[in-house]
């Protein structure tokens, strides 16, 4: 992660501008009536790949986290 930030830190201004560099940031997917979102696909690869372990391992060990996933589950979304 570091080498993909490491570049040209100033542009990580914010969560969002990271979301963004990493391809994790919503886009909206509406068309007509429906308003949802889908993940951005683009971005860098190896550093979206970086994401992942440390996610689930945060889904599993971090109490916060764990917090807000059961919350989620509990009304109906997916983890």
């Amino acid at each position: 992660m570091l080498v993909s930030v490491g570049d040209n830190p100033k542009r990580i201004r914010s969560q969002a501008a990271f979301a963004k560099l990493a391809g994790v940031c919503p886009v909206p997917a509406s068309s007509g009536r429906t308003n949802q979102h889908r993940l951005n696909r683009g971005g860098h690869r190896q550093l979206n790949s970086a994401l992942y372990p440390v996610v689930i391992v945060r889904m599993r060990f971090h109490q916060p986290t764990t917090n807000y996933v059961a919350r989620r589950t509990a009304k109906g979304r997916t983890t």
